[in-house]
């Protein structure tokens, strides 16, 4: 049961994240530590530079390698506090079947497969070395027959509709986030609570050369963000912002 103990743990250790990943890049503790610092910068070299929308899929699922799950690793541990509070959220919303789209290195799968509502959590990520990294960890924390990770969502094995769906730094690295924004919404049951953030910007001196930032792509996402869902509100000062369909608005009112 992921109560605060779970979070601290998190806060601890991000659940045993470093020797997780040391053992399964098969390197030294040391080595890793080398490493985790010049991660963002490594992940940045591997970018093309003219970056196709249409190849995005390809270059996560088939390019990037396990230098993803380094980045990811070095934000983890980096911002702990803020991620904490991701998972504080995730735990007050999180029941039933549970997407995590894009889930990474697996920190909000793995708190969530704890949780005594969650019934099962669907990890899905594009980048194998991802999706083997976490089921590993899923088995070494007790949690595997509550983790399943799946490449997208397509796979047979999901279920039609999730009662929570979370999607977590991802929607700027995609070429159109509102139409992820569509699928999320049919994949939502009429109760369901969707955890989403995005960061559509390259940054001051293009530190963020994987986001997506064209001005129609980002409008169309916040008329289909608004077209689609009701926020919901939540006292955590974090980026991350909750949401149910305007289906599911009691009165019927739709704007």
């Amino acid at each position: 049961m992921a109560t605060d103990l779970e979070i601290a743990r998190f806060l601890a250790d991000g659940f045993d994240l470093r020797g997780q990943l040391a053992a399964y890049l098969q390197i030294s503790l040391e080595e890793l530590e080398q490493r985790l610092p010049r991660s963002t910068d490594d992940l940045a070299a591997l970018h093309p530079g003219a970056f196709d929308p249409d190849q995005a899929g390809h270059f996560y699922e088939d390019t990037v390698g396990t230098a993803h799950l380094l980045e990811l690793a070095a934000w983890h541990l980096g911002s702990a506090d803020y991620i904490a509070d991701t998972l504080r959220l995730q735990q007050h919303f999180a029941r039933g079947q549970v997407l995590d789209f894009g889930g990474g290195i697996g920190s909000h799968a793995l708190a969530a497969a704890a949780l005594p509502d969650v019934q099962a959590v669907w990890y899905v990520d594009l980048n194998p070395h991802n999706r083997a990294f976490v089921a590993e960890r899923a088995q070494a924390l007790g949690l595997g027959r509550r983790v399943h990770c799946c490449r997208d969502l397509d796979d047979p094995a999901l279920p039609e509709l999730f009662d929570t769906v979370v999607c977590l730094d991802v929607l700027e690295h995609l070429s159109d986030p509102a139409a992820q924004l569509e699928l999320f919404a049919r994949r939502m049951t009429p109760s369901a609570t969707a955890l989403l953030n995005w960061y559509f910007f390259k940054g001051f001196a293009g530190e963020y050369p994987f986001h997506f930032d064209a001005p129609d792509l980002v409008e169309r996402f916040f008329r289909t963000l608004q077209h689609q869902f009701l926020e919901v509100f939540h006292p955590w000062l974090i980026t991350t912002r909750a949401y149910r369909l305007w289906a599911a608005d009691p009165e019927g009112w739709a704007g």
